[in-house]
């Protein structure tokens, strides 16, 4: 963070010093644990804990203040009324203090943090990025990433997520963007907004925080973000495959491992893109990305270079790992809802031609009123992508289980597994040479920890692939 006089971030958040003014040059963290020297520690209270509990904790881990509601004896505190709103203050004035700086906002309904990785990378080259670590898009997850800042930060990638309306609105108040990209509007989180709708309005705060001489980055192949453009004073330009769009892929096409290549078409010219990423839908996250690229100055065949060399940096998107063995693990398992777990499945049905292809599918959680009906639409999807065997994990997917073998008079191709550790009896068992194997589901499925054993149960003791965390897409 900027460094700041403790008295200094009392004025920013309008709260009251207390002890001694000094000098935050550290991290702003609100986990103790996480606390380095010079750290500013933010005592939010949560559902589960209080954190002025651990104000002890991070003083002994280098934290030299806190932001508190109350007076605490261990350090140095700002109190103020509202931990949250405090926070969201401070990282206000920290942006405001940045010159030159150029902040990007990304929402949708799935793709925002495999966009947020490859748009730091293209832009990392040509001048001192902020992103996200890993998908940091919420009130606490936009200040963090915020308060990274410093003097010569020259771009901030904003992940921004919501589970209601207004939430958009609020991050943009706190990182407020020049540039916005519109990625989708699907049905995640459907069970708590009630309704696509209602979604819709929520990710267009975006595009409508954006200044007049702001740009307004939305996806021409959906139509509910291309009606965007009408709610919003910025200049659009239009990405997708369709003529209309600005910024356009043409000629796509996927390798035997379903990455996309492609003609990026743009005003200023074309250059050929070949992904390193798995999946048809990373084509839409890159044109995004183009975009926003060309409007900061690079050239086509710069960007073209850029985004075919790009790695993302989260984990369990789309991460391959190719064991010794010969079986393919693809844990992509960090969240889903529908649109993302289709896509992930046309990635599986293309990386698995010749191959036998195991789709490992958890509960989609958020979904309110359509959860049974999105579960039973995916698990007929499964059998048109002609998937040779669905395991459907836990009470939530069992619709998975039940429409694939209605839709392709199934046997043995599909079966259901009360939990994670019957879907890995069944995985050990059965899993041969050259099999690909697809883990799917929302976090708390818990999908993503049996990606990590299968990996780690490589027979021959390696990852002839990726090394474990290395990530391949998402």
């Amino acid at each position: 963070m900027i460094p700041l006089q403790l008295r200094e971030i009392a004025a920013l958040t309008g709260g009251e010093l207390h002890g001694d003014d000094v000098l935050v040059d550290g991290p702003v963290v609100t986990d103790s644990r996480e606390a380095q020297t010079g750290s500013l520690y933010v005592a939010r209270v949560g559902e589960h804990a209080d954190g002025h509990q651990f104000t002890g904790a991070a003083r002994a881990a280098g934290a030299v203040a806190a932001l508190t509601s109350r007076v605490v004896p261990e350090l140095p505190c700002v109190v103020v009324p509202d931990v949250q709103e405090a926070f969201a203050r401070l990282a206000r004035g920290v942006a405001d203090r940045v010159p030159d700086l150029t902040i990007v906002g990304i929402t949708g309904s799935s793709g925002k943090t495999s966009t947020k990785d490859l748009l730091a990378g293209v832009l990392a080259p040509h001048g001192e990025t902020v992103a996200p670590v890993g998908s940091l898009n919420s009130e606490v997850g936009v200040p963090l990433t915020v308060c990274r800042l410093t003097a010569s930060t020259r771009y901030l990638v904003a992940e921004m997520g919501a589970s209601g309306i207004g939430h958009i609105a609020y991050l943009t108040w706190i990182a407020p963007p020049r540039l916005g990209i519109v990625l989708n509007v699907g049905s995640a989180h459907v069970g708590e907004f009630g309704s696509r709708e209602n979604i819709a309005t929520a990710k267009a705060e975006l595009v409508q925080a954006l200044p007049a001489d702001g740009v307004a980055v939305l996806n021409a192949d959906d139509p509910v973000v291309a009606a965007m453009a009408a709610k919003t004073s910025a200049r659009v330009v239009f990405v997708g495959t369709s003529p209309d769009a600005t910024v356009r892929a043409d000629d796509i096409e996927l390798d035997a491992a379903g990455r996309a290549s492609f003609t990026l078409k743009t005003p200023q010219g074309e250059a050929r893109v070949g992904l390193q990423l798995h999946g048809e839908h990373q084509v839409s996250n890159a044109l995004a990305v183009a975009a926003v690229a060309l409007e900061l100055g690079l050239a086509p065949d710069d960007v073209a270079a850029a985004l075919s060399s790009a790695r993302p940096g989260s984990r369990w998107r789309m991460e391959v790992h190719e064991r010794a063995d010969g079986v393919t693990v693809v844990n992509d398992a960090y969240n889903a809802n529908p649109d993302s777990m289709r896509a992930a499945l046309k990635a599986l049905a293309a990386m698995g031609h010749g191959r036998r292809t195991w789709a490992v599918l958890g509960e989609m959680l958020e979904l309110g009123d359509e959860s049974i009906a999105e579960h039973d639409a995916l698990g007929r999807v499964a059998v048109r992508l002609n998937i040779s065997r669905l395991v459907a994990v836990g009470e939530g997917a069992k619709p998975i289980d039940t429409a694939a073998r209605h839709e392709g008079s199934w046997g043995n191709e599909s079966t259901w597994v009360p939990d994670v550790e019957a879907a890995e009896a069944l995985l050990r068992q059965e899993l041969t040479a050259g099999d690909v194997v697809l883990l799917k589901s929302s976090r708390d499925a818990g999908l993503r920890w049996l990606g990590d054993r299968l990996v780690d149960d490589d027979p021959d003791g390696q990852d002839a692939g990726n090394a474990k965390g290395q990530v391949a897409g998402s």
